[in-house]
């Protein structure tokens, strides 16, 4: 007998050790997690079109929550677009413009409410790991707008001299590497920084199972220069573009499984996307954005349509498609809805989209959505199923020769003199101009985009917004 009860007891702890963790309670708020690329092309997964590379986490994750095919950034270049996505504002309102380096003397402002700001409000514990880029200066930091924790660089991983073309335009030695507000490194070659971007994201996971968290991963790459480490070096068909898209889908598979070995998978809304579209002056180092328009710094669709996937499996329906548009700016709602978390005080122009991504609701949040670019210049609206472009000069590769290995090509610039109208959902290549065919749609808009001048402003007409706020500005 008394070995019989000593067998069942063992059995019963060994059981007991192999019990999988077991979900969260069913009233802790959900975990946030926003895994943020740089400069990927819409068509850089494989569930987006990719025909030579292999991102089956990515490819998974769309099985399991939902795709989104009209989704947008809220500009098409780093600084502006990572402002937008943070805090629910189109960029222009909040003054983040273009891409900011070591050179600029300003930053995102004290007064605007991040994502993570408005989460720890709520008792959450917040992390960034790897790029910011909304200011490098100590004021600007992430440890000061609402993060906890940060390990990365301060803006973009070719604003170091050996980078080509790079070293004219900024003096600065090597990219620092920060853990907090303390440089812990220089870096000469960034081989690593997705491992260890990864590493941390994991460990956070771990450390934070207890509590509600909200863990922003903001990729350096693909954004040129590219590094890709030894594990994943030569195994894509694209190359190494290919390879570093791999690497990152790696990530993705490393972040889902730490979530689901620590029984947070089923409460952790996860979103998948990108800053911009791919920068094609680079070639064979660039994404792809087909079969959409151009890429990155465009207001075309291949600049500002980027791949998105949102998985929340206590709340979404695995495998979803989402043909509404959405645009970044809603993000930062969103979240305060399943959070149940105050919006920010100052006014922000992003909507919920709950009801959309459960389904619930059929027609997009927004009435339309402004693309903008540069230092305000408003080159387009979104309406329906209609992409309307005001007179503005913009760049292209088409005709030129690209770039290769590292080295970019030229632009051409191109002069659009009168107002263009496409059918982006019968014609999402913005092939045939339609604008004499529907007058009266091209009044509808632009009377939208008056009334978006005047809050917003306009520097193509020389109109300034009653509604712009100013950035941060060093010492102030």
């Amino acid at each position: 007998m008394r070995i019989s009860l000593f067998f069942l007891l063992t059995i019963s702890l060994i059981s007991c050790g192999e019990k999988k963790p077991q979900p969260v309670e069913p009233d802790r708020p959900p975990n946030i997690v926003l895994i943020f690329t740089d400069d990927q092309g819409y068509q850089d997964v494989g569930v987006f079109g990719s025909p030579n590379i292999k991102t089956p986490h990515l490819d998974q994750m769309a099985s399991e929550g939902v795709k989104l095919t009209n989704y947008y950034a809220a500009q098409a270049v780093c600084s502006a677009s990572r402002a937008g996505i943070l805090t629910g504002c189109y960029p222009n309102r909040i003054g983040i413009h273009n891409a900011l380096g070591p050179d600029n003397t300003h930053g995102i402002n004290a007064s605007e409410t991040t994502i993570a700001e408005m989460l720890k409000k709520k008792g959450y514990a917040t992390a960034i790991y790897g790029k910011w880029h909304l200011g490098h200066h100590e004021q600007f930091l992430p440890t000061r707008h609402g993060f906890d924790e940060w390990f990365g660089i301060p803006y973009s991983n070719d604003m170091w001299p050996n980078h080509p073309q790079q070293g004219t335009i900024f003096n600065f030695p090597d990219l620092p590497l920060y853990q907090n507000e303390t440089v812990i490194e220089t870096l000469t070659e960034q081989s690593q920084l997705t491992t260890q971007i990864t590493e941390r994201s994991v460990d956070f996971i771990q450390r934070n199972k207890d509590n509600p968290f909200f863990l922003y991963v903001p990729h350096p790459q693909p954004h040129v220069p590219l590094f890709v480490s030894d594990k994943f070096k030569g195994k894509s068909e694209r190359g190494l573009y290919g390879d570093v898209i791999m690497e990152i889908d790696w990530s993705v598979g490393q972040i889902m499984e730490a979530l689901q070995e620590n029984g947070l998978e089923e409460n952790t809304m996860v979103i998948f996307t990108s800053d911009n579209g791919p920068w094609l002056s680079y070639g064979n180092h660039a994404g792809s954005a087909l079969p959409l328009r151009e890429g990155k710094g465009t207001a075309w669709e291949g600049g500002q349509r980027e791949p998105c996937i949102i998985k929340y499996p206590k709340k979404l329906k695995a495998g979803s498609v989402i043909d509404v548009p959405m645009m970044a700016i809603d993000i930062l709602p969103t979240i305060a809805e399943i959070t149940e978390s105050e919006l920010p005080e100052t006014t922000i122009d992003g909507k919920s989209a709950w009801k959309m991504l459960t389904g619930e609701q059929k027609e997009p949040v927004q009435e339309a959505y402004f693309f903008y670019y540069r230092v305000n210049e408003l080159f387009g609206v979104r309406y329906g199923k209609w992409k309307l472009y005001f007179p503005h000069t913009y760049r292209t590769m088409d005709g030129q020769e690209p770039g290769k290995d590292g080295q970019p090509g030229h632009y051409r610039m191109v002069d659009l003199e009168e107002i263009e109208l496409y059918d982006v959902v019968n014609d999402i290549g913005e092939t045939q101009n339609v604008a004499e065919e529907n007058p009266e749609i091209v009044a509808e808009i632009k009377v939208l985009a008056n009334t978006m001048r005047q809050r917003l402003g306009d520097s193509l007409l020389d109109l300034e917004g009653s509604e712009t706020r100013e950035p941060g500005r060093l010492g102030e």
